[in-house]
């Protein structure tokens, strides 16, 4: 006779403690971006932060009897995480070179909505709800309000206008890597899986910047503190504490639900930006986010709601 056995909840307390994670801390990282980047190269700063963080977590991992995944797991885990966190992440630490961090979060909050247009086996049920589609609509809307009005980004300078885009990009492959790692199951705890992604993208950016010279431009003695203590925040809360929040959450709960930590992100990206690097915060780019943020909001109560029903 099969005995079946019943999957343990998870702890409210602990969805709600790696909700916050993602919402307060991951929020923060922008401006951490912004710091490190000020005096160390962007792929070789990503790329230390996440081969650092990727070594410590596997680790712990295994010092704690968690088994190495096989060889085709590895492939599958180490495919997501550049997904996920070379082109998401790294592109993003690039970006902060040229535009302000807030900009950056205000562009990264249409995550939710790509959630959306790139979950295929979902395509029949999201598509055929009007109210998805309008917030699909007002979403966007407010990214391309964006280009319209006054900003602190300069359309007109190629190199901000080339980050916009990569902003796009990374935020697609975003919800890309998070729904592959949603629909190819791979062996692994939640912390090793989480630590071999890390370590392979924090390969390949290592790799991109000493490939682009990034470390004949380098030099210790231009390394502020300021800047070293951002890479050390980020790799202990940014990537330790809130991207195995995510990794964890992304198993217990919707991805439409995880991705709302775009809700808060920018708000306190925009923030910390404004309080701290004296970034300027225009009325133009607040109504863009709220703009955002309204599409994003509409769509995902709407699919909660119908899934309710």
């Amino acid at each position: 006779m099969p005995i079946h056995t019943v999957q343990k909840a998870p702890s409210k307390t602990l969805v709600v403690a790696a909700f916050a994670a993602l919402y307060i801390i991951w929020g923060s990282t922008y401006l951490a971006i912004l710091i490190a980047v000020k005096n160390i190269p962007p792929f070789l700063m990503a790329g230390t932060r996440f081969v650092i963080a990727g070594l410590i977590l596997y680790t712990w991992c295994r010092l704690h009897g968690q088994p190495t995944p096989d060889i085709k797991s590895i492939g599958h885990i180490s495919f997501s995480g550049i997904l996920l966190l070379f082109v998401g992440n790294s592109g993003l630490v690039w970006v902060e070179q040229y535009v302000p961090s807030g900009f950056a979060a205000i562009v990264i909050a249409t995550v939710p909505l790509w959630f959306v247009i790139l979950d295929k086996r979902q395509w029949e049920f999201h598509f055929a709800n009007k109210k998805i589609v309008i917030g699909l609509l007002i979403g966007f809307a407010g990214v391309l309000s964006l280009f319209i009005g006054k900003s602190n980004v300069d359309f007109h300078n190629k190199m901000q206008r080339i980050s916009f885009f990569v902003l796009v990009i990374g935020s697609i492959s975003w919800a890309t890597g998070s729904l592959y790692s949603r629909y190819n199951k791979s062996n692994g705890s939640n912390g090793m899986k989480a630590a071999i992604q890390m370590m392979a993208a924090g390969s390949l950016s290592l790799i991109i910047g000493m490939g682009s010279g990034e470390l004949q431009q380098f030099s210790w003695s231009h390394v502020s503190a300021q800047s070293i203590m951002a890479v050390v925040y980020l790799i202990t809360f940014g990537s330790l504490i809130g991207y195995m929040s995510f990794v964890w959450l992304m198993t217990v709960r919707p991805p439409s639900l995880v991705g709302t930590y775009a809700y808060v992100n920018p708000v306190v990206a925009v923030f910390l930006g404004w309080l701290i690097a004296n970034e300027q915060i225009t009325w133009h780019q607040v109504l863009a986010l709220i703009i955002i943020l309204a599409g994003v909001i509409i769509v995902n109560f709407s699919k909660e709601k119908i899934q309710q029903q």
